[in-house]
């Protein structure tokens, strides 16, 4: 989520240890889906959610295998926007899919502001009605674009701050809660196994920070050996946390009561800890969580965008007017995503985003089995992540199809609209260079 701000790092020429690699891996991936999404989960996967995440994990890691080994042959602050045209080469698929990748990064975007206003709101008591709740969405990824248009280097800091309140807050609620919980009185309840199969697909958007690591992968000392080796000690600690956070979550609350709380199942849960300080220091941290990663999300997604429109990864036509500077790419990219948040409760923005990463990710590593032998990938692990991700991806659309049919129709139509623009605006621009 935070490729704009190691951008900044890898151009000043400051190497990043291995240390601040794994820490911001750690902080793209930890927090706000998990505040977000456990009560959409479980209404799945039953008390089988740590099951879920761990599902989920073991999912991303063969993705996370593919891009450390991209980043580490091909080092450059740009990212997975970087690998689509070494892998494709310049034109419509990876320009397509880097649109694609762009609004992927604009669904995160709304499903943190979501889930701020869901936090706000319960902080408030939870008497403000949907419209109020709406309203307060919009108003933080107002100001989130306009911290960013200040470009303030004060925002880096306050997120790694935030960050390390929240995960200080997550383990000592995990430790907490397990320790209070009647375990002798605990059952496992709910979730088949395709159940559990759509849960592991609606958090796997809590493992998308990942590819953060390979925007930074340029600033590394010796890329080779320091990514993989941050990328995979990040993903592992997160979902460490991950499984803990949510084992204290099933062990304090049946499933009713998670489905009753839902999208701030954690901050009740954390009340039968603690109290009332409970409540207020995980509402708190899921307030946190949500605005800093909402805000790298967009500064990310814009930082993305201006790239793309100053490289061949999107057409010279589409750069030259949508995406032409950074202030005006974020500009468009905080409509977009209050138009999302907008259109699309908590829940259904939530498996959208998850959709849509499952797929840029199955992309990504169809596109590297073309440039293998520079890698020096091995096959399986990328036909795993391949299969895998479309696995999780047609499990959980075909739940959205019938929970949701206007998000999955949305989905498809961004993801054919994407390639359609790129399509169009290349022969836009190969038309006026012949006249």
């Amino acid at each position: 989520m935070k490729s704009g701000l190691l951008k900044k790092t890898g151009d000043n020429g400051k190497e990043i240890s291995l240390f601040s690699a794994t820490a911001l891996g750690i902080g793209g991936m930890m927090g706000a889906g998990l505040f977000s999404l456990l009560g959409t989960a479980s209404a799945h996967a039953g008390t089988h959610i740590p099951l879920a995440f761990l599902i989920g994990a073991i999912a991303a890691s063969f993705s996370v295998y593919s891009y450390a080994k991209l980043g580490a042959t091909f080092p450059s602050s740009g990212g997975a926007a970087t690998f689509t045209v070494m892998s494709f080469g310049p034109g419509v698929i990876s320009g397509g899919l880097n649109v694609f990748q762009y609004i992927a990064y604009l669904i995160a975007a709304a499903l943190y502001a979501a889930g701020f206003s869901e936090y706000a709101n319960t902080m408030l008591g939870g008497n403000l009605s949907p419209l109020e709740v709406k309203i307060i969405s919009a108003l933080i990824v107002a100001i989130c674009a306009g911290v960013n248009l200040l470009g303030t280097q004060i925002v880096g800091r306050a997120e790694t701050l935030a960050i390390g309140f929240v995960t200080i807050a997550l383990l000592l609620f995990s430790a907490g809660g397990i320790h209070i919980a009647q375990v002798h009185n605990f059952e496992m309840s709910g979730g088949s196994l395709n159940g559990i199969a759509i849960a592991a697909g609606i958090l796997y958007i809590n493992y998308q920070g990942f590819g953060v690591v390979t925007n930074s992968s340029n600033a590394m000392h010796e890329p080779q050996k320091e990514l993989p080796l941050a990328m995979f000690s990040a993903l592992v600690l997160v979902t460490i946390a991950y499984v803990l956070v949510s084992t204290a979550v099933i062990l304090l609350l049946t499933p009713e009561k998670i489905q009753e709380f839902s999208g701030h199942v954690l901050a009740e849960a954390a009340q039968l800890v603690a109290g009332k300080i409970g409540f207020v220091a995980i509402a708190s941290s899921a307030l946190l969580a949500c605005a800093a990663a909402l805000n790298a999300t967009i500064f990310a997604a814009s930082n993305i965008a201006a790239d793309m429109a100053t490289t061949s990864s999107i057409s010279k036509a589409l750069g030259a007017t949508v995406l032409k500077t950074q202030s005006r790419s974020l500009s468009v990219s905080a409509v977009m995503v209050i138009a999302l948040v907008l259109a699309f409760p908590l829940d259904v923005v939530g498996k959208m985003a998850s959709l849509a990463f499952l797929l840029v990710y199955a992309a990504i590593t169809y596109g590297h089995i073309k440039v293998r032998k520079q890698t020096g990938a091995k096959l399986w692990p990328l036909w795993t992540a391949i299969i895998v991700n479309l696995g999780l991806f047609a499990t959980l659309f075909i739940n959205v199809i019938e929970t949701a049919p206007n998000s999955a129709i949305a989905l498809a139509s961004a993801l054919i609209g994407s390639f359609a623009l790129e399509a169009l605006s290349r022969r836009h621009e190969k038309n006026r260079a012949s006249r």
